[in-house]
């Protein structure tokens, strides 16, 4: 209910004298509020789909016969994926600081880096990295003890090493000694903010293929096992540890770049306010 109130009052708040603050509202949180209360605003409201379809927002869409919302989504796959509520989503991919996260030597051990949650499923790196002989280092913050407790920590140990919860910059530094970076989801990511992370610190990135990564990643940077096939992703670990790390950091500048990114919402506002 707190939660609740804060988006009401905003919004009402901006109903009453948004115009005279605000060009644009850029709604990027997940509250059905900020869009079923949008047509009260006299000024273009923007959402970014950044997750999976849920129930409250799709409801918040159709309350009005025509949304007057404008929508991007953070990559083609979460654009389709709310196609049957969303008709057309605008793609603008997340963008990462390409001078925030530079290229490293690489040659180090392998790294999975993100929250310990079952979806993000950091034991099957540390199953596909000891299967390939390969060190593995872990980083991120533990979001599900239990799970951490019960599935991660007993596979730690043999060449399985878990670093703790990271600075952003030692983060950096990390994935820039990392001969490769794993990613394991057991979900449909909706864009995969770890791998444009990787390829700006000039790593390769072997992970499995669900959801929006095959759209980041190309054989030249990244390699995509099938999904949850641990001894496929295994196997592809040696090749994608000897793909040329200049390619991966060219993809980042190119294709995931903060920049690229800016340009982008620079371009919509401009369209919205004409």
């Amino acid at each position: 209910m707190e939660e609740h109130h804060a988006y009401l009052g905003l919004m009402l708040e901006l109903a009453r004298d948004g115009e005279d603050r605000f060009d644009v509202v850029h709604n990027n949180s997940l509250h059905y509020l900020p869009v079923a209360m949008a047509s009260a605003l006299r000024v273009p409201v923007i959402t970014t789909l950044h997750t999976p379809p849920t129930p409250g927002l799709e409801s918040a869409i159709q309350t009005d016969d025509e949304c007057p919302v404008t929508f991007t989504a953070v990559s083609r796959f979460t654009a389709f994926s709310w196609r049957p509520t969303v008709r057309a989503a605008r793609v603008v991919r997340n963008g990462v600081d390409t001078d925030f996260w530079t290229p490293g030597p690489g040659g180090g051990d392998l790294v999975w880096s993100g929250r310990m949650v079952p979806e993000k499923a950091p034991h099957l790196a540390i199953l596909a990295a000891r299967a390939a002989g390969v060190p593995l280092l872990l980083a991120g913050p533990i979001a599900d003890r239990r799970y951490f407790q019960e599935t991660v920590e007993p596979l730690l140990g043999e060449g399985a090493t878990y670093v703790g919860h990271l600075t952003r910059r030692q983060l950096a530094a990390l994935l820039g000694t990392a001969a490769a970076v794993l990613v394991t989801p057991e979900w449909d990511e909706p864009y995969g903010l770890v791998v444009a992370e990787a390829l700006a610190c000039g790593t390769p990135v072997c992970g499995f293929d669900r959801g929006a990564l095959a759209e980041i990643l190309e054989p030249a940077h990244g390699l995509l096992a099938p999904p949850g096939d641990v001894q496929a992703l295994a196997t592809l670990i040696p090749r994608v540890m000897s793909l040329d790390r200049r390619d991966a950091r060219r993809r980042a500048v190119g294709f995931c770049s903060l920049d690229r990114m800016a340009d982008a919402y620079t371009s919509l506002y401009e369209e919205v306010t004409r």
